[in-house]
């Protein structure tokens, strides 16, 4: 018997609208044909301007040793984020991210308002993230590591060049014990729904322009931009 075929993508107009009311869609399994939305009682934010960057990761930075980009494979992305993971406290064999899901983030990524941060490392893809840009707000969807670090390297690009942006919303979703450890903090939906609309009402600009800004004033001030991304987590953290 052939497997039934995914469903169609979520429409972009729907699924930007679910953003903007703080609901998502997740699946059960990577084959699974049904979705749903989740609206969680506790949300996971990781606050902009109290990133914990640890003396180590600023050292990573600096030294330059992964190459970090913004949109250049999506689609590699979310392969790596939908691929099992080991068994652990925070993480399970299986996936969410259903080929309908992938379909849905795809299709979003196409009209402009998801996109993917990349880490690689002699060439190769070896880490990232991916999530919705929204006024004021990106909601990470998944990240993924394949590398010690890695991970870790996305979300300080991702959090350098939000403050590029102008945005003051950075949504995880769900708490973990990895986001915890990365400065990841809970609050009620309701909280997140007063911090998401007013994020929504502020002037931003979306995540490639603000990533390719912080690419620009690196250059101008004659720095690489992990130095300059370091550098601006020493003195706020």
């Amino acid at each position: 018997m052939h497997a039934p075929p995914p469903p169609p993508p979520i429409p972009v107009d729907i699924l930007l609208a679910a953003y903007r009311s703080g609901i998502f869609p997740m699946a059960d399994a990577r084959d699974e044909t049904e979705i749903f939305w989740v609206e969680p009682r506790e949300r996971a934010i990781i606050p902009l301007d109290g990133f914990p960057a640890s003396t180590s990761l600023r050292k990573l930075l600096r030294q330059q040793r992964f190459e970090v980009t913004c949109n250049r494979d999506f689609a590699a992305v979310v392969d790596g984020c939908a691929e099992p993971r080991p068994d652990g406290e925070d993480s399970e064999s299986g996936t969410w991210i259903s080929h309908g899901i992938e379909a849905s983030y795809t299709a979003l990524h196409q009209a402009g308002h998801a996109h993917s941060i990349e880490v690689w490392r002699e060439g190769g893809l070896v880490g990232g993230l991916y999530g919705v840009d929204l006024p004021g707000t990106f909601c990470g969807e998944s990240m993924f590591s394949r590398a010690d670090n890695a991970s870790k390297i996305a979300l300080a690009w991702l959090v350098a060049a939000m403050r590029e942006c102008g945005k003051q919303l950075l949504d995880c979703q769900f708490i973990t014990s990895h986001l915890r450890s990365l400065g990841a903090q809970t609050l009620s939906q309701d909280d997140y729904l007063t911090l998401l609309r007013r994020a929504l009402k502020s002037e931003s600009v979306t995540l490639p322009e603000g990533f390719g800004a912080l690419e620009a004033r690196a250059q101008a001030s004659g720095v690489s931009p992990g130095k300059l991304i370091a550098q601006s987590f020493t003195h706020t953290s």
